[in-house]
């Protein structure tokens, strides 16, 4: 598989990918502008702004209430996409002659002028960093500024925030029910929702913990491993060996020329005594298309094997032929099994190779790569782990990219605070009421280490500090409240917008990466688990539940019995 800049890297795996030079850390995604919002978001605009509040001062918090796919934790991302956004928010001549006819009639002209002078310069936007662990009801974003423009800002900052992070998330527990020692990569683009769907899934499933993508673009573009083999078109487009025209290949080292295909049918003669296969149950046009194959890429030979029959052809093809190729000098790199049942046939290729190591005295040949694919998903790698599974690699597609456990992460975008007075959304389903104000957010650590609780404070609170005991509570149950003594405390916010510019170093996919993993460590191991993981405390401090529940008061309606 080749980038689409012709840059490629031979990786000692014998995957490829794309050269590190080809990165373009400023790509940023044309369709993301203005004009991809919402019509209510440009109507409230106008009538913000015929109301004569251009001057208004508002507080927006961008949360979710409930974790994703029965979880107790979520990955934060998009946050660079946010800043590129902000940085080219603005309303081109060609957006406002659209917007002249998309509205309804009698918008004032001034109204556009207005629009076409906007950006977002005046804004202020707090983030926690991206790839952190984050929690319901804890914003990770928070918008200060021209109410106005906050306003706008809403639909374009939800679509970067939701899909990033519950990708991320998604990514992370593969990787979390994979382990360590398991590679994993992204194969959905075919599955994606659409091309900006497909290229932001590669990226944030390798932000979440995959190790590449067969997405090339997304190689070229945030520098991540691009990897592949072939499709079992490739195989089924050989029907026999005469179809072979190019059958030579030179030794890596010594230059001598000799066939690979006659040296991989000696090999398979021998390894059918060996494996007590017959050749005749084998298929001649499958080892024709692993010998032009080879021949290709002698240093990546991975092979699909599982066109016809595992056991009697496609095992029995790929060792003669990586057989063949080890008389050349080469070392297979390894197979995919895209069908069947992945658990025994891993455990029978592996069997074999191990078998072959051991009669050609080839240590190497036992430790040939086993790709799995087929529909998989985090029951499967569950159920694939309980049963002794051998494989090395996971390919993973529809389940990851589209996110079939739960399409959908589910962000709002609130507002708490306007002209220093705040604001309280109320609902007789206690979910929905929102956290009134503006606030901050600490994460309290215990002595072990782990992150113990998040706590939201007023802005005007003084932090918590080590050592000192702090009374956190339940935001809507009275009952429910604890005492803690942090042995750490972490601020959980950043400025990363203001004063019309990004002021933080923004990191690289590589350390956005790295994040996700050391954040992951911070949480107890019954908060991550699969199966009825434990809830992660999230509590406000006695000032800001006094606070909430005397506004609650304030602005609910008093009924009347009669």
């Amino acid at each position: 598989m080749m980038s689409s800049n012709n840059s490629v890297d031979v990786l000692e795996d014998g995957a490829f990918a794309a050269s590190k030079n080809s990165w373009n850390r400023y790509y940023s995604n044309s369709v993301v502008q203005p004009l991809l919002t919402d019509l209510y978001q440009i109507t409230m605009a106008y009538a913000y702004w015929k109301s004569g509040k251009i001057d208004d001062h508002a507080v927006f918090d961008l949360f979710f209430r409930t974790n994703p796919f029965h979880g107790e934790f979520t990955i934060f991302a998009g946050l660079e996409e946010c800043l590129k956004f902000m940085e080219n928010f603005h309303y081109s001549e060609t957006d406002i002659e659209y917007l002249k006819h998309a509205l309804p009639q009698g918008i004032e002209e001034e109204f556009f002028e207005y629009l076409g002078q906007l950006t977002a310069k005046d804004v202020t936007l707090y983030a926690l960093k991206e790839g952190s662990v984050a929690f319901p009801r804890v914003p990770l974003i928070k918008v200060a500024g021209p109410l106005i423009i906050a306003q706008l800002l809403e639909t374009t900052l939800l679509t970067l925030v939701n899909y990033a992070s519950l990708m991320a998330t998604n990514a992370a527990r593969y990787r979390m029910v994979a382990g360590r020692h398991i590679n994993l990569l992204e194969f959905g683009l075919r599955r994606a929702q659409g091309p900006d769907g497909g290229l932001s899934a590669s990226k944030y499933a390798y932000i979440g913990g995959f190790d590449g993508t067969s997405n090339v673009l997304a190689g070229k573009l945030f520098n991540i491993p691009v990897k592949g083999t072939h499709a079992h078109a490739y195989i089924t487009s050989f029907t026999g060996t005469q179809e072979l025209k190019t059958r030579v290949l030179a030794h890596k080292e010594t230059g001598d020329k000799r066939d690979l295909l006659e040296l991989a049918i000696d090999h398979r003669v021998q390894l059918s005594k060996l494996l007590d296969i017959s050749t005749e149950e084998s298929s001649e046009g499958e080892l024709a298309a692993m010998v032009s194959f080879a021949i290709a890429f002698p240093d990546g030979f991975m092979a699909l094997v599982d066109t016809y029959d595992v056991k009697r052809s496609g095992l029995l093809n790929f060792c003669a032929v990586a057989l063949a190729l080890n008389d050349q000098g080469y070392r297979a790199v390894g197979i995919r099994i895209d069908s069947g049942d992945l658990a025994y046939l891993s455990c029978l290729a592996r069997e074999t190779f191990e078998r072959i190591s051991e009669q050609f005295k080839l240590p190497w040949f036992s430790k040939l790569t086993i790709v799995a694919s087929n529909d998989i998903n985090e029951e499967t790698i569950l159920s694939l782990n309980e049963q002794g599974h051998k494989i090395d690699c996971f390919g993973i597609g529809t389940h990851l990219v589209t996110c079939q456990r739960q399409p959908a992460l589910g962000c709002v975008y609130k507002m708490v605070e306007i002209n220093a007075q705040p604001r309280i959304k109320l609902s007789q389903d206690v979910v929905k009421v929102t956290m009134p104000g503006n606030k901050n957010v600490f994460r309290l650590y215990g002595a072990d280490g782990h992150a113990l609780i998040d706590l939201l404070q007023r802005v005007d609170e003084s932090p918590p500090e080590v050592g000192q005991k702090v009374l956190c509570r339940h935001p809507f149950q009275e009952s429910k409240r604890a005492y803690v003594i942090p042995t750490h405390v972490e601020p959980l916010y950043d400025v990363y917008w203001a004063d019309g510019r990004v002021t933080q170093a923004m990191p690289s996919l590589e350390e956005v990466r790295d994040r996700v993993q050391n954040s992951l460590r911070t949480l107890r191991q019954d908060h991550k688990r699969t199966l009825n993981p434990t809830p992660y405390k999230v509590a406000v401090s006695d000032n800001l539940y006094n606070f909430i529940h005397d506004l609650w008061l304030q602005n609910a309606p008093i009924g009347e019995l009669s």
